[in-house]
């Protein structure tokens, strides 16, 4: 099922993600409905914060991206990236390389809006699967990238702080208009559950 995508304005991107205790047929299925919602909305990743839930969990999917490459070892085994997307990844750790780089990036919360981020090109990530199993993958390229992005989110962080002050600046305009139509729709959104409600 899709899913709203939360944008620039709520609350809830601002959250820290609660630890996943128990992995059950619930976020299970929010899983697989955050890969629906992302793949309709031609994203390359997702957080539970970006649909409503401030919980570790995020989903990704770089296969689509030809130009940007990637190299991927899942539990020390070398894969080609693609074989393993859509990746979930549940209560993620990350260790960040030294050597950076500076890319262009996008968000599914901030429509239209891009800025250059610097950004570690290798990680490695400490995560859990849906069955609950240990994972761990090392990863260089835009995979490092994309889940450097989505686990800032879960970290209530958004790209927009890892912009230059110059970059943010020439953006203002843009993220305040975001923020106040974003504003007004939780406004009407509200007052439209209070009067069923009634």
């Amino acid at each position: 099922m899709r899913l709203p995508i939360v944008q620039y304005g709520d609350r809830v991107l601002r959250a820290k993600g609660s630890r996943i205790e128990k992995i059950d047929d619930r976020i299970r299925e929010l899983a697989q409905n955050m890969i629906e919602t992302m793949h309709a909305a031609n994203g390359v990743g997702l957080a539970a914060q970006q649909i409503g839930e401030p919980v570790q969990l995020t989903v990704i999917d770089v296969s689509q991206v030809e130009d940007r490459p990637s190299t991927m070892k899942l539990n020390g085994q070398e894969i080609d990236p693609a074989s393993a997307m859509p990746l979930i990844l549940i209560n993620p750790q990350v260790e960040v390389g030294n050597e950076t780089e500076s890319g262009t990036e996008g968000c599914l919360s901030f429509p239209e809006i891009t800025g250059e981020i610097s950004r570690s090109k290798s990680i490695l990530v400490h995560a859990q699967d849906l069955e609950g199993n240990a994972v761990k993958i090392e990863t260089i390229g835009f995979l490092a990238r994309a889940i450097q992005h989505e686990v800032d989110h879960l970290n209530g962080i958004l790209f927009i702080d890892r912009m230059s002050s110059a970059a943010k600046m020439t953006l203002s305009s843009r993220l305040k208009r975001l923020q106040k139509e974003t504003q007004r729709g939780l406004k009407h959104r509200q007052r439209a559950v209070a009067e069923t409600t009634l």
